[in-house]
C-alpha cells in the first residue's frame, strides 16, 4: 500500500506522515510549494507517476475570513483542485480520501447534532467552496470516501490552540466568543479512524470528529486549565468582532455512524486535548 500525500505541510498532512513514518509505511508528500492541485496537468503527471495506492488530500484553502476576499482562490483549491484530484485518481485506479468541514453547515439546527444526512446551506465562501468539492467528490468518484472535520488542532500555527496561547502572551485578558459552538477535533483522532475506515474498505460521506461538543469560551477555558495558567477569559458574542465572514453558531456534528460501522468510541473532545497538550 503506498499512500500519497496532499497538503503535507499542513498540520493533518503532517500528522499522516508522522504516523506512516513511525510504522514504516510508504508515503510521499507534496504542499503547495510543489503542487497546486488547480492545474489539471501537474496533477495527472504527478498521480501518474507516483501511482499511489491511496490519495489523502489533505490539502485546502481554509483562511476563512481571506476567503471572502479571495474567492476565486478559495475555489480554486476547494472545488477545482477537487475534481483535479479524483479524475486523476480514477484514470489510475487510486483510492482518494477527501476532507471537508462542518461550516457546510449553516448552524440553524436546534434539534441535535448534525447529521451526514442533514440538509447543506453554507453561510460563507469557504463552506461553500468545500460544499462543492465534496459533491464533486461523492459525483466523480466510484468509491468516494469523504470525511467532514470541525475545529481540527494538531501540531502547527493555523489552529485556535496555538493561537489561543499566542493571544495570551500580549494581553492581560482575551474576549472569546461564547455563541459558536462545534467539536474540537484532533489531527491523531482523524487519523486513526481515516486509516480504520481504509481498513474496513468504507466509503460514502461521514462526520468525523472527537465526541461531545462545545463553545470556542469553553474549550478556551479547558486548554487553560489544562496548562495550568491564570488567564481571565471574557465571554463575547461573535457578533462583536464584525468579522468578514459570517460563521455558523451551532455546527457540532455526530460522529454515530461511522462509530457504529468501525465498531469504535471516538475520544471525547476533552481527553483529545489534553492529550495533545500533556501527552498522556
Amino acid at each position: 500500500m503506498k499512500y500519497l500525500i496532499i497538503g503535507n505541510k499542513g498540520q493533518l498532512g503532517r500528522e499522516f506522515q508522522k504516523h506512516f513514518e513511525s510504522i514504516g509505511v510508504v508515503c510521499t508528500g507534496y504542499d503547495i510549494d510543489k503542487l497546486d492541485i488547480s492545474i489539471e496537468k501537474d496533477v495527472f503527471d504527478l498521480i501518474a507517476s507516483e501511482k499511489p495506492s491511496v490519495i489523502l488530500n489533505c490539502a485546502a484553502y481554509n483562511l476563512v475570513d481571506a476567503a471572502e476576499l479571495h474567492q476565486e482562490i478559495a475555489y480554486s483549491v476547494n472545488s477545482n483542485g477537487v475534481k483535479n484530484l479524483c479524475n486523476a485518481a480514477e484514470k489510475n485506479s487510486s483510492s482518494l480520501v477527501h476532507f471537508s468541514t462542518d461550516y457546510v453547515f449553516d448552524g440553524e439546527k436546534s434539534t441535535g447534532l448534525y447529521l451526514e444526512e442533514d440538509n447543506t446551506n453554507p453561510v460563507n465562501t469557504y463552506g461553500k467552496s468545500k460544499l462543492s468539492g465534496e459533491k464533486i467528490a461523492m459525483e466523480l468518484l466510484n468509491q468516494p470516501l469523504v470525511f467532514r472535520l470541525s475545529w481540527v488542532f494538531g501540531d502547527g500555527t493555523q489552529n485556535f490552540i496555538y493561537k489561543l496561547q499566542q493571544w495570551a502572551k500580549s494581553n492581560e485578558f482575551l474576549k472569546i466568543v461564547c455563541d459558536e459552538f462545534s467539536v474540537p477535533t484532533s489531527t491523531s483522532s482523524i487519523v486513526e479512524v481515516t486509516l480504520k475506515s481504509l481498513d474496513h474498505g468504507m466509503h460514502g460521506m461521514y462526520n468525523l470528529t472527537n465526541s461531545g461538543y462545545c463553545s470556542r469560551y469553553e474549550w478556551a477555558r479547558h486548554i487553560f486549565k489544562l496548562l495550568e495558567k491564570d488567564m481571565f477569559i471574557y465571554p463575547s458574542y461573535i457578533s462583536e468582532f464584525n468579522l468578514p465572514a459570517k460563521r455558523p453558531k451551532f455546527s457540532a456534528m455526530s460522529n454515530n455512524k461511522i462509530s457504529k460501522e468501525l465498531g469504535i468510541d471516538i475520544m471525547i473532545w476533552e481527553d483529545a486535548v489534553r492529550y495533545f497538550l500533556l501527552k498522556k
